[in-house]
């Protein structure tokens, strides 16, 4: 336990860090409960104690969770679902300890930021049967969807009089003419499917299928799982899950600040979804992609079309020029995924950042095992202990999966960084900054300067199409994301608070997709789907603004990051591969962990220019792109008509349409009763004053 720094030493750490700005001012959310304890020297010593047992039954219950998530067996969830219920009690147990104490009264402010976390329970709040439920429903979902499997597309089967393929008979359990066992996993199979296929026909059916499978039985969990979820926020003194969330964040309006933010990129985005859907029109024809419409969904490239990288072979500006799509340099030069791994390493120690230890090595999950179920999902994994961490990817050797390790192992450095910090504060500054430093560095590792450095690409030259190619294909991946990202807990923090309610969940999420993304179904969806819960982090409850704020954070560090390495040019040509000063800020900032709220990080990343959200370096980042798009898309339509949408997204499900009904009838029953029930009062008043009068 040599790496964790003592608690005491907090006074030390407020005068290390006495030079910010408000630093002892409200650098604590008053969010938590307290109680009559005045003695700050006691609670110290509390906070020492919880460090030191947090660190151990974290530890206990990662490698639980470890063991399921690459062996998906019943018995590993069973041991993993205990562990986190003793996880759970460990925190209520704690809980009712820091609660007695009046901590917000504290003098030293470090002190109280704890506090302030640690005084607020989360699910733990739950009573114990209902935790119990609320741990297993999660845990279900994911299973359902980490394990789903599709069939193959097959279009000389059952076709409908229209001759379409009946992409329904394989789900139809009386009636199933194809007779069809479902061997097609997500990943690879499905993921590549959806990459390379240019037969609309058959991305329909596969974006279909896999909704079928992996998001429609998952409908009626999920609905059970937001009650418990807003239950356990209530408990806690949040309005709703939602709530409980945006607290992540110590911003008093997250919601404003995320739309004035959109609302900035939106034309940058409108702009490149129309240059894409002419593109797709030239492929397809209007039949399938409208002149200004909605982009059918199954045309991107994507399950959920969040990014688009995959149709650049339809879409790149000049074709012929350098791309950084290096995945036949990789095949040609026989990388696999460990060498994949050790190229991303490479770049973190080249800026005097630390390499993955001994045991990343030897304990990570690299490659998809095919004697077991896997979640496939990629994640970082930090067990705790600060000596303890690990990957979990099922790579593929592509130019996509290389991005992917270096997010990955972004999470890594971050969590190696703050590995001295207590316990409390080993986390991100916020969510979002998490997810942003191995993209931060991805953007230098994405230059094609740098793939020519490396020996990935060849004949790179300067010229302006290799430019806008480069911006071209960062941007289908960059600013595509940008209206899923955001959308996505719009319409959880929607339903938790019940603004959309049980019987509009599919209706509400495809207005969303329609509104903010410009996305279409290929096939009517109704309220008995639930197209939601075809996304990873719905069923396994993984908050996603981070995502959003992350693709514009990460922009924010880019821009540091190169005036420390001294780069002088384009912002978009900055690589900052082998600079200490660069690797020096970022530990800097890395380091703190959650010891200091968001918007302090921010103050130090940028010399204290600045504590907010800002989203003008990634406009300057892709401004020769935007000029470009503009001069391609005269005459064009820019925006899309959700009235021209090839399909119309959702449709009234026969059971909704019969729910409708009997409730209906219910109120009417119910309203004729109320006026029977009345009458007869009124009718009996009547008579009793009748009785009264005569008697008088």
């Amino acid at each position: 336990t040599g790496y964790r720094k003592d608690v005491v030493l907090l006074c030390v750490v407020v005068f290390v860090y006495g030079s910010l700005p408000n630093t002892c001012a409200a650098i604590f959310s008053s969010r938590g409960v307290e109680g009559s304890d005045t003695n700050e020297i006691e609670a110290i010593n509390f906070l020492r104690e919880y460090d030191k047992e947090a660190s151990t039954m974290c530890t206990r219950f990662m490698e639980a969770s470890w063991d399921f998530n690459t062996n998906v067996t019943e018995t590993n969830r069973r041991k993993m679902l205990l562990r986190q219920m003793e996880w759970s009690e460990f925190h209520r147990n704690k809980w009712k300890q820091a609660t007695t104490f009046a901590w917000k009264n504290f003098t030293n402010p470090l002190v109280r930021r704890m506090f302030s976390f640690v005084t607020v329970l989360g699910k733990a709040a739950l009573p114990k049967e209902k935790l119990q439920e609320l741990s297993e429903l999660v845990q279900d979902m994911k299973t359902t969807y980490s394990t789903a499997k599709i069939c193959k597309y097959d279009s000389t089967q059952r076709r409908l009089p229209n001759g379409d393929y009946d992409y329904y008979a394989d789900f139809d359990a009386e009636d199933n003419e194809i007779g069809c066992v479902p061997t097609l996993s997500l990943e690879p199979e499905v993921t590549q499917i959806m990459a390379r296929s240019r037969d609309p026909e058959e991305l329909r059916y596969v974006w279909r299928a896999w909704r079928e499978a992996a998001g429609k039985p998952l409908r009626h969990k999920y609905i059970r799982f937001v009650q418990l979820a807003n239950e356990a926020a209530r408990l806690n003194g949040f309005e709703d899950a939602g709530a409980y969330w945006r607290s992540d964040y110590e911003t008093d309006d997250l919601h404003k600040e995320l739309q004035e933010l959109w609302d900035v990129l939106r034309p940058l985005y409108e702009h490149l979804h129309a240059y894409v859907r002419k593109k797709l029109r030239e492929k397809y024809g209007e039949k399938v992609v409208p002149r200004s419409g909605p982009i059918p969904a199954h045309l991107l490239g994507n399950m959920w079309a969040q990014t688009w990288t995959h149709t650049q072979d339809l879409t790149i500006p000049y074709p012929g020029r350098t791309s950084v799509d290096v995945t036949a340099s990789l095949l040609r030069q026989g990388y696999m995924p460990l060498h994949m791994f050790r190229l991303a390493e490479e770049f973190f120690t080249s800026l005097g950042l630390d390499p993955m230890p001994l045991g990343f090595w030897q304990k990570s999950l690299i490659v998809k095992p095919t004697d077991r179920e896997v979640v496939c999902h990629a994640s970082a994994w930090d067990f705790c202990n600060g000596i303890d961490y690990r990957i979990k990817q099922c790579t593929r050797v592509t130019t996509e999966d290389l991005i992917t390790i270096h997010h990955e192992m972004g999470h890594i450095q971050y969590d190696i960084q703050y590995r001295n910090q207590p316990f409390i504060f080993r986390d991100g500054a916020n969510p979002g900054f998490h997810e942003a430093v191995g993209d931060v560095l991805a953007l230098s590792a994405s230059t094609p300067h740098h793939l020519q450095s490396i020996g990935l690409l060849e004949n790179v030259d300067d010229s302006y199409e290799t430019d806008i190619n480069f911006l071209f294909t960062m941007a289908l991946d960059k600013i595509a994301f940008l209206p899923f990202g955001y959308l996505v807990d719009l319409w959880r923090w929607e339903v938790f608070s019940g603004k959309t309610g049980e019987l509009s969940l599919n209706r509400r999420w495809w207005e969303l997709r329609l509104s903010l993304q410009g996305v279409s179904p290929p096939l009517p969806r109704d309220e008995d789907d639930f197209d939601p819960g075809a996304k990873f982090h719905i069923p396994a409850n993984v908050p996603y603004i981070r995502y959003f704020i992350s693709f514009i954070v990460q922009f924010q560090f880019h821009a540091e990051l190169c005036k420390a390495a001294g780069h002088v040019g384009p912002l978009h040509h900055c690589d900052i591969y082998r600079s200490h000063k660069a690797g020096t800020l970022l530990r800097n900032v890395l380091s703190l962990g959650k010891s200091r709220p968001w918007t302090e990080a921010l103050l130090i990343l940028t010399s204290g220019k600045t504590s907010k959200l800002d989203v003008k370096p990634i406009l300057e980042y892709f401004a020769p792109l935007i000029a470009w798009l503009k001069s391609q898309n005269r005459g064009e339509f820019v925006g899309w008509r959700v009235s021209e949408a090839i399909v119309q997204p959702v449709r009234t499900s026969n059971a909704s349409v019969i729910t409708g009904v009997i409730l209906a009838i219910v109120a009417v029953v119910f309203f004729v009763v109320v006026i029977v029930a009345v009458v007869r009062k009124i009718r009996g008043t009547g008579k009793a004053l009748h009785a009264v009068t005569q008697g008088s």
